[in-house]
């Protein structure tokens, strides 16, 4: 599995200029007008990882692959989405196929680049995006039980599943995100949400882009966000669309110290991705060989046969043991042998909930 995140919001906050920045890809085309982005753009992006680079450091394999991210960048939202306006509401469906959504707004004043409302205020943007998606999940499920209804002549769990489909309605109509509906762990609800892909059902990043004199101290367009962010328990983040394209071309070395110039220790890019995996309860977990050193994305919480299961399906049917060893105690040993004969290399069964960091060989049988 792995991790996909749609960047949504308003034309010219620099929603592709941060696109261009993350994916390393400048194909996404960005100018100072709206509606410059007008087919979806998707990219894969592979995960930062120091671990991996240290345990290929040391399993010297014959490839190492990284974990990914997907992102997907549609043209921007505007008011009057959800009826037709602009062009983002074309590649609403794009969005629903993600995870999580990074919500992309403008905290810069700069008298060069438009504003499509002609001032910067970005609780003011932020409103605008989500009415959009909130009318366009309302549209969606309206639908849904028009084809629930006709189901439901004589089935009693039809109809038990236009009343669940119809209280959700009811509680998106009041204006509140699916996200935050109060039955939303319910088995039947989580099956109508997977179906429809409500938009307001994914958690939301909200991502602060300011100028490049902005990144040292909070400005106060990101205290707003922030503070926002924080009310609706989300994560909220701060990056420079600008330096990340400066970083592009840089080396590892020559990219620490111009964001130490900046007074930041990491990139856009690490903080999305780890924001990202802490959004959505993810963690790593890694296989190291002659062949190979891999990460694998998995869920907190999930035992050692699931985990097993993302590599192939039947390594999870036929699930024996695990074999762990943490990651500090790789580095350490230096080598699996070491650490057997060190004794930390541990044999885990069914019930293991796999830790961040784990290195894991399993033993099934199919």
């Amino acid at each position: 599995m792995g991790l996909s995140i749609g960047i949504v919001g308003l034309p010219n906050v620099g929603k592709s200029t941060v696109f261009n920045a993350l994916t390393k890809a400048q194909n996404a085309e960005a100018a100072n007008y709206p509606f410059c982005t007008i087919e979806p753009n998707k990219a894969i992006v592979p995960v930062p990882d120091e671990r991996v680079d240290k345990l290929t450091d040391l399993v010297k394999p014959a490839r190492t692959v990284y974990s990914t991210v997907d992102f997907v960048d549609i043209a921007g939202l505007v008011k009057g989405a959800s009826k037709g306006e602009g062009l983002g509401n074309q590649f609403l469906s794009n969005i629903r196929q993600t995870d999580a959504t990074l919500h992309v707004v403008r905290c810069f004043d700069d008298e060069n680049v438009v504003h499509i409302d002609g001032s910067i205020n970005p609780l003011r943007d932020i409103e605008v995006i989500e009415t959009e998606l909130l009318l366009a999940d309302i549209q969606t499920l309206e639908k849904k039980i028009e084809r629930l209804q006709k189901q439901a002549k004589g089935d009693k769990a039809a109809k038990a599943a236009v009343d669940e489909a119809e209280d959700l309605l009811k509680y998106l109509n009041e204006g509140n995100h699916a996200v935050l509906y109060p039955d939303k762990e319910k088995d039947s609800i989580k099956t109508l949400l997977r179906e429809t892909g409500l938009i307001t059902a994914k958690r939301v990043i909200y991502c602060a882009n300011v100028g490049e004199d902005g990144l040292a101290e909070d400005n106060g367009y990101v205290k707003d966000v922030k503070k926002y962010a924080e009310s609706k328990n989300s994560d909220a983040i701060k990056i420079s669309a600008k330096v990340e394209e400066e970083l592009v071309v840089l080396e590892d070395d020559e990219r620490k110290e111009f964001l130490a110039s900046y007074g930041v220790k990491e990139s856009g890019l690490e903080k999305i991705i780890r924001t990202g995996f802490h959004t959505l309860g993810l963690i790593s977990y890694f296989t190291a060989g002659p062949k190979e050193v891999r990460a694998w994305t998995i869920h907190r919480g999930w035992r050692a046969p699931q985990a097993a299961g993302v590599i192939h399906t039947d390594f999870e049917k036929g699930f024996i043991r695990a074999e762990v060893i943490s990651y500090n105690d790789y580095i350490k040993y230096a080598t699996e042998a070491a650490c057997r004969n060190a004794g930390v290399l541990r044999i885990e069964g069914k019930e293991y909930e796999v830790q961040d960091g784990d290195v894991m060989h399993f033993l099934f049988n199919v």
